[in-house]
């Protein structure tokens, strides 16, 4: 069956798959989230233990997604792979380490003969809360600022000389830690920060049933969701104003087109709905909950949830389709990626895409398997009855 679909056909179907993945990513992210209000909401070790707990049952989740999400893009468009984890290696080696600690940390926490204490593994989790979205946040908005490398396929052939024939070399002073630096950057890495925040508020209002950490809960609702949305606003208004990296579809040049993000939302107006409902979705989930905490407050994350799924979506789409390149260099422009010059061959595509086939059974068991773990609100009795405490 796939075997009929066209190469630019399987090249644009697996950015979607990639675009898909991603988004999932950046929702599963409340649990980085949670691990960073762990003191704000539980102010006893007995409250404390109860978030650990709940979040401790899905950050296997976030994890299992990031190694997909990676292993999905190193399949479908290996430059891109072998240029930025290859080139931008610290703030990949970075995020690694932050997960590595956090997996540690929900291990042994509790368990017995924990000489460092369990204050010491929660530091480690609160780490990963700040480092993990706002280093992602920050490396995606590089598909939009552009990164400093130069890649040159020729250099394959390079048998003599003191270098490496290598066909990407990175020429930014960090190795993409000064990503992190970059204003435009830190407003999305900022933005997903607070929103992975604003989900953790809501999920633990759908889940937990105590009193007083509830009201703790909507306080500190009001007070991320307004950084959340003064820095995405930010980054998107930025995005949309500035120029963009375009791709001339007769000869693969790249150049710089004024309001070429804007141009893509408009020439792609399914993209566009599609990110015009998730924010309304998300702010819907946001606000509903703010106006009436007892009434929306349990709702909202299955309200903010999609529209999250389906603003980070749309951004993917508008980074990589309509002739756009998705990995930009701006220290060579013609040596940007685009779907077109970064993907895996035509059969590799299309083998993947039979093996791609088998996502929705993916979906079905991880949706299972969530119910199953949520099957009830969690509060302190029932935490009491654990066979396994984090």
């Amino acid at each position: 069956m796939l075997e009929i679909l066209s190469y630019t056909i399987l090249q644009h179907y697996w950015w979607i798959i990639i675009s898909l993945l991603g988004a999932v990513l950046v929702l599963l992210m409340f649990v980085q989230g949670g691990q960073t209000l762990i003191y704000t909401i539980g102010k006893t070790n007995d409250e404390r233990t109860l978030l650990i707990n709940l979040l401790g049952r899905k950050w296997e989740f976030t994890f299992t997604t990031l190694v997909t999400f990676g292993g999905a893009f190193f399949a479908s468009f290996p430059l891109f792979y072998s240029t930025s984890f290859g080139g931008a290696y610290w703030v990949w080696m970075l995020i690694l380490f932050a997960f590595i600690i956090q997996a540690v940390s929900y291990e042994y926490r509790s368990k017995a003969g924990n000489f460092f204490g369990k204050r010491t593994y929660e530091t480690f989790l609160l780490l990963n809360g700040i480092l993990a979205p706002v280093l992602i946040g920050t490396a995606v908005a590089t598909f939009f600022t552009g990164s400093q490398f130069s890649v040159n396929l020729m250099n394959i052939t390079r048998l003599t000389g003191d270098k490496m024939p290598v066909i990407s070399e990175w020429t930014g002073p960090a190795h993409g830690l000064e990503a992190a630096l970059n204003l435009h950057n830190l407003t999305l890495g900022l933005a997903v920060f607070f929103l992975s925040r604003v989900l953790a508020l809501l999920y633990f209002r759908n889940r937990i049933s105590h009193t007083e950490m509830m009201e703790r809960i909507q306080k500190q609702l009001l007070f991320n969701a307004v950084p959340f949305v003064v820095f995405f606003l930010a980054f998107v208004t930025w995005t949309l104003l500035s120029a963009g990296f375009a791709v001339n579809p007769n000869t693969g040049e790249v150049f710089m087109e004024p309001f070429k993000y804007l141009h893509n939302l408009v020439q792609m107006p399914v993209v566009a709905l599609i990110f015009v409902l998730g924010v309304a979705l998300v702010l819907a989930g946001i606000i509903r909950p703010l106006i009436s905490f007892e009434k929306w407050g349990s709702k909202g994350i299955w309200i903010a949830g999609p529209g999250t799924l389906l603003t980070v979506f749309a951004l993917f789409l508008l980074a990589g389709f309509n002739h756009t390149a998705y990995y930009p260099s701006t220290y060579d422009l013609q040596s940007s990626l685009t779907i077109e010059n970064s993907s895996s061959s035509h059969y590799t595509l299309m083998v993947m895409g039979y093996v791609s086939l088998l996502v929705p059974i993916v979906i079905a068991y991880i949706w299972i398997a969530w119910r199953s773990i949520d099957s009830k609100k969690i509060d302190m009795e029932e935490l009491g009855n654990e066979t396994h405490v984090y």
